[in-house]
């Protein structure tokens, strides 16, 4: 892990945002069958900016890195690796977006998500640090901060911001074929490709491993990266209860299930069981339940799974 010098928190720079006139919004693009990538219900803002396309590229800035966030991590079955300094990086791969549903909701860095704000999520990369993404169908490219984890399927090397898709060109289609390459601090600004050959792709992460190989115990959600605290109230520890669960993550830290904890309340809220956090053996995991059968069970599993492409396991305590 890499700690960085300066021992205060960093301090998030400011928006890259341009001036909204007032009373002027842009129409909603026309929806796509997946919206903004695999998340169900996201979208655009029901009032939009009308001058999307005048926000800034963000600046690139030398920061500290985030101290947790750059933790080794597991999440759907795969083992990710991010990188603990900042360095070049290249790859080629779908490039999607999220939007409201997430909009205000803190980032794995603590920070509010801002959908009209020049920001990404990317697996590996150091948070924060900075990217440039373009969009390989049409040559339009922008610079932004990343400042979040993600995306985790279907061969997704990027999620950025509405803004940035916007800017892009691919927010009614959902998602696009980019490159994403690195931008340090100090380097000159770099025209977009004007249709000649790119560099070979690199690896989003080292080769994914299933998690629960290799010696590890079988946790194949999360392990956390997030390090910002829960807003929803904590529980007590689940120890003591019994019977049929569904475990939806996995954490070395009790804050950082708190932290899951509080998104997924806001992401399930149609559950009517209890979230639990059980802690064992130095874990931390949550635990939707108690079910009467596993029958019932595998029923909200599976609903889950179509609302929120997350794999929820069956467990009995």
């Amino acid at each position: 892990m890499l700690v960085a010098a300066c021992g205060t928190t960093p301090q998030r720079p400011p928006a890259e945002r341009a001036a909204v006139p007032p009373g002027l919004t842009l129409p909603k693009p026309a929806p796509s069958a997946k919206g903004g990538g695999y998340y169900q219900d996201d979208g655009p803002a029901d009032s939009m900016p009308a001058n999307l396309d005048a926000i800034p590229d963000a600046q690139p800035r030398a920061e500290p890195l985030h101290r947790f966030a750059n933790r080794p991590y597991s999440v759907l079955g795969q083992d990710f690796v991010p990188y603990q300094e900042l360095k070049p990086y290249k790859a080629r791969g779908i490039g999607s977006w999220y939007g409201r549903k997430f909009h205000g909701q803190k980032t794995s860095i603590g920070e509010p998500y801002d959908m009209f704000a020049m920001t990404a999520a990317h697996p590996t990369l150091p948070l924060p640090s900075y990217a440039r993404v373009t969009n390989l169908a049409n040559g339009k490219s922008v610079v932004v901060r990343v400042n979040d984890r993600g995306p985790f399927l279907h061969g997704r090397v990027i999620d950025l911001s509405y803004a940035a898709a916007w800017k892009l060109g691919y927010v009614s289609a959902g998602s696009a074929q980019v490159e994403v390459e690195s931008v340090l601090p100090g380097e000159a600004p770099k025209d977009a490709p004007s249709g000649g050959t790119l560099l070979a792709s690199a690896p989003v992460a080292p080769p994914a491993a299933t998690a629960g190989q290799g010696g590890g115990s079988p946790d194949p959600i999360a392990e956390a990266v997030s390090a910002a605290p829960a807003e929803a109230p904590s529980l007590p520890l689940a120890q003591e209860l019994r019977g049929t669960f569904l475990q939806l993550g996995a954490f070395g830290s009790q804050e950082n299930a708190e932290s899951f904890r509080a998104r997924l309340l806001k992401q399930l809220d149609w559950v009517r069981e209890t979230i639990h956090i059980h802690a064992r053996d130095g874990m931390y995991r949550l635990h939707l339940g108690p079910y009467g059968d596993t029958r019932e069970a595998g029923r909200v599993a599976e609903k889950i799974r179509e609302a929120l492409a997350l794999r929820p396991f069956i467990v009995q305590r």
